[in-house]
């Protein structure tokens, strides 16, 4: 049997195929995804919302993917959306806000509300199962991601966030070397008030839209972090960001977290100290694993590449995820 890959312009000549639609790998052509708005909650603002539904008989899973830092709900994401279609999950691409470069963006009460109000809409138009609803980011979407897990984590089956960004004064200060605001930086700013440290008010928006405060509420909540381990080198989140967010929900939970030499082996050398050396083969990612962590439902993941995601690995782990949710 033959299978077309659309995204790579592939063709792959598979011998014997089995298995549920939850675990299939490029099979079924992509739909054009259809588009509506949602009014939000707190200040009736309309938000855009990208979706997929599938011709299902049955409840099906729902994969929330959020957009990434500079980005909207009209972005391509043609790699997740395969993963969806494929599986036969409900999929939606909700804006919160648009690109992080002002007040209401970047992780604020009313972008976090963005995304529970899309939320609230999908459950109630589409058949969904209530047991396996997912979310997942990359980037500033990983930020979202990592965000909404610690703001909401009752509202979702399972969350993986990839490079993203889990301090915002950090990642500042990685962008303004010397002192001088790059790109990211003055982003971070204007959507603070700020740089850090220019008022009370200004560090108050930091910390309320980094996901380390928060993430110590999501010890329950199966989450999945990932970062490709050249990013910060050659990508724009240092991988310190991810492991951080780790430690931050596994000393929540009572346990030991991530020493801080090897973060800084990880993060500033890309070298696995000898006495942390994993073994750890995940075929899912089709890249080498050069560390991993899991504590409870938090797993952490340093793979070879940059600032990616890994799309098909992302889904085959959340599709084993199922916890009820709580809905509105």
């Amino acid at each position: 049997m033959t299978f077309v890959f659309p995204q790579r312009g592939l063709i792959a000549v598979c011998l014997l195929f089995s298995g549920l639609a939850d675990s299939v790998h490029g099979q079924n052509s992509q739909p054009k995804l259809q588009e509506t708005t949602i009014n939000s909650s707190l200040n009736g603002t309309p938000q855009g919302v990208r979706f997929y539904r599938p011709q299902a008989s049955e409840p099906r899973p729902l994969l929330v993917l959020l957009h990434t830092w500079s980005g909207d709900y009209r972005q391509d994401r043609s790699d997740w959306l395969q993963e969806a279609v494929d599986r036969e999950w409900f999929y939606i691409q909700p804006d919160f806000r648009g690109p992080n470069n002002r007040p209401e963006a970047c992780g604020s009460e009313l972008a976090r509300q963005d995304v529970i109000d899309a939320l609230d809409w999908a459950l109630k138009e589409f058949d969904v199962d209530h047991t396996r609803v997912y979310l997942a980011g990359v980037s500033g979407g990983g930020h979202m991601t990592m965000l909404m897990s610690g703001y909401a984590p009752n509202r979702f089956s399972a969350a993986s966030a990839w490079v993203g960004i889990s301090d915002l004064k950090a990642w500042y200060e990685f962008h303004a070397p010397d002192g001088k605001p790059a790109k990211y930086a003055q982003m971070i700013s204007n959507s603070c008030g700020g740089a850090p440290g220019t008022s009370a008010d200004v560090d108050t928006q930091y910390v309320s839209r980094s996901p380390l405060t928060v993430l110590a509420r999501a010890t329950e909540l199966p989450l999945d972090l990932n970062a490709g381990i050249n990013d910060g080198h050659s990508g724009s989140v240092p991988i310190s960001h991810t492991l951080l967010a780790y430690n931050a929900v596994v000393v929540a939970r009572g346990e030991t977290p991530i020493a801080s030499t090897t973060i800084d082996e990880l993060t500033k050398r890309r070298r696995v100290p000898a006495n942390e050396s994993s073994e750890v083969v995940d075929e899912t990612y089709e890249r080498e694993i050069h560390f991993r962590r899991q504590s409870g439902p938090t797993r952490v993941t340093i793979f070879e590449g940059g600032h990616e995601a890994r799309p098909h690995a992302a889904c085959e782990w959340l599709a084993k995820q199922q916890r009820k949710v709580v809905t509105p």
